[in-house]
């Protein structure tokens, strides 16, 4: 039987195994089956008119954002052998190399239309000079209101402000999470208007952990590019607020750097804006944490100079002399179980009630010595006054 033209061609097509596709489409109700045929997927340049959440919390925030470039005097120490009237006879009195100018550079970001402008206090210490710069090119003469060495937090203060500014909004970091998205913004090795990406690495990391014991701070750490010259500026979420400050970096490491969260900053910016001082108290000793298993591991081994009691707390490690700990009679060994009624498993527990206690406030403290139970009453002081 001779077939109709209409079969004869879906025949020859079958041939080239595209016709038979088309027929089964239509059997199985599905013409769109010939459209997925013929439509070719979806390419980069279809999708050019697509912002991307990174484009989109940029362009929120990257306006907010400055380069701070500072100039500071070094004075160098005087060298007898320069003073010396033989050896200036022979080298001359320009000989002694002069006090120099020394130049630095970082980021900071707006939070004020009148021109206020967060940042690290590493960028802007001792500085004689302080240039903030915008993306839009106008440039302003800046005053150091605030800063804060244990905070790693400054202020800066633009001088003669006209017209508007552009501002960030500031997040909330209680809320952000370990694998949320994090965009580093800021001017990196002299790189202005410079982006990265990166997700949150881990939370709650211990300067002491970071290797800056000299900071009373717990880290965002992430693994978006943080770079010399990105101190000061935002740490991004995908919704364009800021989380945190970008301030630290690990020379020995790659991918690995540090914020400080918005939230922490919140707590101290007013006090900077108006100068104020910051208090830090503090009790003067090293410590860590301490549980069963590890003071069990301690007590096995024949060479330890101490036994430990086999419970959870923190063990003192160092009394440092003269401070409030020295002077309330804690001891190297002890281990500190309990601050106002309030049992204490970890050194950074610990940390955290000291850090939100007043300077003079009393702490009672019950420690763990030997076999017996001390009850010490320590006297804050504060941080910057420590010998």
């Amino acid at each position: 039987m001779p077939l109709t033209p209409w079969l004869q061609f879906l025949n020859r097509l079958c041939k080239f195994g595209l016709g038979c596709l088309l027929v089964l489409g239509l059997l199985l109700g599905r013409p769109a089956l010939a459209d997925e045929l013929v439509t070719p997927p979806s390419s980069p340049a279809s999708r050019l008119g697509q912002k991307s959440f990174v484009a989109e919390a940029v362009k929120k925030v990257g306006q907010a954002v400055v380069r701070i470039d500072t100039e500071r005097t070094i004075v160098r120490p005087s060298d007898p052998i320069m003073s010396d009237p033989f050896f200036r006879q022979f080298f001359g009195e320009g000989f002694a190399p002069p006090n120099s100018r020394q130049r630095g550079q970082g980021s900071g970001f707006i939070i004020d239309g009148s021109g206020i402008v967060l940042t690290n206090a590493h960028v802007v210490d001792d500085a004689d000079t302080v240039t903030v710069t915008l993306k839009d090119g106008r440039s302003f003469e800046g005053e150091v209101r605030g800063s804060d060495q244990v905070s790693d937090l400054a202020v800066v203060k633009l001088k003669g402000v006209t017209g508007s500014l552009p501002i960030a909004t500031l997040g909330d970091s209680n809320q952000v999470e370990v694998g949320d998205w994090a965009i580093a913004v800021g001017n990196p090795l002299g790189l202005d208007n410079t982006v990265t990406l990166g997700i949150v690495s881990t939370l709650h990391r211990s300067s002491a952990q970071v290797g800056i014991p000299n900071k009373r701070l717990d880290f965002i750490q992430t693994d978006a590019a943080i770079n010399p010259g990105n101190s000061g500026g935002p740490l991004l979420s995908d919704r364009g607020e800021v989380i945190g400050i970008n301030t630290a970096i690990r020379a020995d490491a790659m991918g690995i750097g540090f914020a400080i969260p918005i939230n922490k900053v919140k707590s101290l910016k007013a006090q900077l804006i108006r100068g104020e001082q910051i208090s830090h108290p503090y009790i003067g000793v090293q410590m860590t944490n301490l549980t069963p298993k590890i003071a069990q591991e301690n007590n096995l081994n024949p060479n330890s100079p101490i036994t430990l009691p086999e419970v959870t707390g923190v063990l003192v490690v160092q009394v440092f002399a003269n401070t409030p700990a020295a002077k309330s009679g804690i001891r190297w060994g002890d281990v500190i179980v309990d601050v106002d009624g309030q049992p204490v498993s970890s050194a950074g527990e610990l940390q955290a009630i000291v850090d939100s206690s007043r300077v003079g406030q009393v702490l009672q403290m019950k420690v763990k010595r030997g076999g017996q139970i001390q009850q010490l009453a320590i006297r804050t002081a504060e941080l910057k006054d420590a010998a």
